[in-house]
């Protein structure tokens, strides 16, 4: 395979961003599918032949390049016509122009094709949110009579009270959680560390999950490991506890599913009511940029005027 096939580069990509940038596997494995994907569409609409050096299913970097944005603009317009979102749309071209990019600056090729490309404009939601009586109501309907109402209560305890990706907290070791700090360790996006306040309600619901375990004989007393645990005793995965949760906010009477997600979004969203700094907000979700963060202060300005608009003597 020649330096400059595309298959052999989306490789060496995929390689720098896990090694160098330390983008989490699902991350490089979609970015891997996007440029495989554009890859497949170029070699469908090329409109040279190939010279016959290149192997089934791959293209020479230059043939591209020579191409230039022009077959960047068709791909979009396929895409467009497939109706895919606006945000996968994004994705796409996001990842083929970093792609590019990180061909540019080691050399391989002269101009970035994708430089002049836009990016359809996204609508920006705005994150869904529990109100603070509704977050007590669910956490309150769990029944922590058996050891697994006990571990549910110790998760959703955790996830509301500390603000922390679904993924962060099946990613805890037991080890993770300092009882006396009262803080946790947190592994988040990129394997960056950091360390996260944990309210008292949620480490007494920790407590007493695990000596519940310890009690039944199911752990050694050390109790080392993963910190919530299936029923077979391994690892939680995000999936179970976006089920459970589901089974809670049923249990609650919730009228609106509830994901994990939600439970972030409802942390952020309270702490700023309560007139916490966006900016420490944004260290205790683990946000690269404070526009990430910022979408969060949506939904607090709507309570912000409700209440203004109820206050002021002027309406």
């Amino acid at each position: 395979m020649n330096e400059t096939s595309i298959n052999r580069l989306i490789q060496r990509f995929v390689d720098y961003l896990s090694l160098e940038k330390g983008y989490s596997a699902n991350t490089c494995r979609a970015y891997a599918h996007d440029l495989d994907d554009f890859l497949q569409f170029f070699l469908q609409n090329r409109a040279l032949p190939m010279t016959g050096d290149e192997e089934p299913g791959d293209a020479d970097v230059t043939d591209v390049e020579a191409a230039g944005s022009l077959i960047l603009r068709s791909y979009l317009g396929s895409l467009h016509k497939q109706k895919l979102k606006k945000t996968s749309i994004a994705r796409k071209i996001s990842a083929i122009r970093s792609f590019f990019s990180f061909l540019e600056k080691h050399g391989v090729i002269r101009q970035n094709p994708a430089e002049t490309v836009l990016t359809p404009k996204q609508e920006k939601p705005v994150p869904s949110c529990l109100t603070v009586d509704e977050v007590f109501r669910l956490l309150d309907a769990i029944d922590t009579a058996t050891l697994m109402g006990k571990r549910n209560r110790a998760i959703l305890e955790t996830l509301y009270s500390t603000g922390i990706r679904v993924s962060e907290l099946v990613g805890l070791d037991v080890s993770d959680v300092d009882f006396s700090a009262k803080t946790l360790r947190v592994l988040g996006k990129g394997n960056k560390e950091r360390i996260v306040p944990i309210g008292q309600k949620a480490l007494d619901a920790i407590a007493d999950y695990r000596q519940s375990l310890q009690g039944q004989n199911t752990i050694a007393a050390a109790g080392g490991g993963a910190l919530f645990l299936n029923k077979n005793k391994g690892r939680l995965n995000t999936r179970s506890v976006a089920r459970m949760l589901d089974k809670a906010a049923v249990a609650a009477g919730l009228s609106v599913p509830v994901s994990p997600h939600d439970l972030r979004h409802s942390f952020a969203t309270h702490m700023l009511d309560a007139g916490l700094d966006l900016r420490v907000v944004q260290e205790l979700l683990g946000h690269r940029q404070l526009s990430t963060t910022q979408k969060y202060t949506h939904v607090s300005i709507d309570s912000l005027m409700a209440a203004y608009d109820q206050a002021h003597p002027r309406k």
